[in-house]
């Protein structure tokens, strides 16, 4: 059964400007602490001692991350959006609290877990109520400040956690404090007029139960292969069963369920499963440039790991650039996943001639193509999320931005997992992204090459994907209306 409003809330665009921008604070806590926390590590060690235990830090907020956010969605769905986001801002700020006040090692990684229970929520959250907010064809307009959000991050993680670690290492956690609740402030008053349509369902425990079990597998899998164990050892083939296992599991229990985690009228929507997948290998070429990239700047020309940083500037302006436009464009375009395509298309031959430089001094040379590349990859970032949330009801919304974020997640991990067993297999340098350790010099840069082929392979792969996407028409605002009023 359905309980809803029968009547909206008169939000005016400045509402609506208002509430984005406190959602994007949210999200922005989200993804600053996906990066800041690294450059901190080895004061964080030195400090709290048990060093060995340092990479759990990192680990156990991507672990949490990433298992719980499909859960959201369909939490979101039945209970509100407004006290969801709420619950999943708390555990952020109550993970950030006992993170700051950590007496010890294991109870910092206890804290960042409960962190990445609350992060996960806020990314696929975020997506959901601009979902909300917006009809499909005028979210575009926010793209670049999405995506200008996590080119912030991405600069401002590593630097900030550099630096705040050389007066006080709590202060990284101390800080989300004042933002979260400067997003709290700016939100509570629109999203209390925002009437979504909420669906009295069960959640399904034992779906929800067997998806983290499996998702915790394959993520300790992909982070310990190759590096913790061996890929063909005992411990790393015991996790792959497991995963496997629990994923057909999960798969008989969404197959079954009177009421499943992630419902089937989602999961063989044509649109929605060719975006994710798309989005999937989207996620895993962009990490993968923003790891390797600092290690061959390091490596090749001999830059410092701070202006190792600032060498991904051209991609991350190229990859705001190319979402305001596509964002933009979405508004104009009937058949935008062209948009995409062309977009990933462009990324993927530029990263493809990246390796073909792969030994070129020059360094404006070397911008100027992360600029053109960073550019097709924002072309797909607006139109991916979008179309998603267009190809399903209103009463799916937060199921299907859910499994988006999910794979795009899941993409990043697997990303960083093919990407980093090739370069372990050409001996090069790992772990030096994060700024804390100086590269050597590389004297052959050509395995950089057999990276960027795999990561062009990956773009070229989501613009197949981009063009087999079945088209649907974006709704415009008197449509969601209609619509919306449909389901309730």
């Amino acid at each position: 059964m359905d309980t809803t409003n029968t009547s909206r809330p008169a939000l005016t665009d400045r509402d609506r400007s208002f509430t984005v921008f406190g959602i994007l604070t949210a999200m922005f806590l989200a993804a600053l602490d996906q990066s800041i926390v690294a450059p901190a590590m080895p004061t964080i060690g030195g400090d709290l001692g048990n060093a060995q235990y340092l990479p759990w830090i990192v680990t156990a907020y991507l672990l949490a991350a990433t298992a719980v956010a499909p859960l959201y969605g369909r939490i979101s769905d039945t209970y509100g959006r407004r006290r969801t986001i709420y619950w999943a801002l708390g555990l952020f700020l109550l993970g950030s609290l006992l993170a700051a006040l950590s007496p010890n090692i294991f109870v910092l990684i206890a804290a960042r877990g409960v962190q990445g229970l609350g992060g996960g929520g806020l990314f696929a959250l975020s997506q959901i109520l601009i979902g909300d907010l917006l009809p499909p064809r005028e979210r575009g307009r926010y793209a670049a400040w999405i995506s200008g959000m996590w080119a912030v991050a991405g600069i401002a993680g590593p630097l900030l956690g550099g630096t705040l670690a050389q007066f006080y290492w709590p202060l990284i956690f101390w800080l989300n404090l004042p933002l979260g609740l400067l997003a709290i402030v700016v939100i509570d008053g629109p999203l209390r007029r925002l009437t979504v349509a909420t669906h009295k369902h069960r959640l399904d425990i034992p779906g929800s139960i067997l998806l983290i079990v499996a998702t915790t597998a394959l993520l300790l899998l992909l982070n310990w292969g190759g590096s913790t164990y061996a890929w063909a050892s005992l411990q790393i083939i015991g996790l792959g069963v497991v995963s496997l296992v629990f994923w057909i599991a999960f798969g008989v229990r969404i197959t079954t369920a009177a009421e499943p985690l992630i419902s089937l009228e989602v999961l063989t929507n044509r649109i929605v499963l060719a975006n994710c997948f798309a989005m999937f290998l989207v996620a895993g070429a962009n990490i993968g440039l923003a790891v390797f990239l600092p290690v061959y700047l390091q490596g090749h020309f001999g830059l410092s790991p701070a202006l190792s940083g600032y060498g991904l500037l051209g991609l991350l302006l190229g990859a705001v650039s190319g979402s305001t436009v596509g964002g933009r464009l979405t508004m104009r375009i009937v058949r935008v996943k062209r948009i995409a395509a062309i977009g990933a298309t462009i990324s993927g031959l530029g990263i493809i001639l990246l390796g073909l430089i792969v030994y070129t001094d020059s360094l404006p040379l070397l911008e100027g193509l992360l600029l053109v590349l960073g550019f097709g990859m924002g072309l797909t970032f607006p139109v991916t999320t979008v179309s998603t949330q267009n190809a399903v009801d209103q009463k799916h919304l937060g199921v299907a931005t859910g499994v988006l974020t999910f794979l795009r997640s899941l993409g990043s991990a697997l990303g960083v997992a093919v990407l980093g067993a090739v370069a372990l297999g050409y001996a090069l340098p790992l772990g030096a992204e994060a700024g804390a350790l100086q590269v050597a010099h590389i004297a052959d840069p050509g395995p950089f090459a057999v990276l960027d082929y795999v990561m062009g392979a990956m773009m070229l792969g989501a613009a197949v994907l981009y063009v087999v996407t079945p088209h649907k028409a974006l709704r415009g605002r008197a449509e969601a209306t209609v619509a919306h009023a449909a389901e309730g």
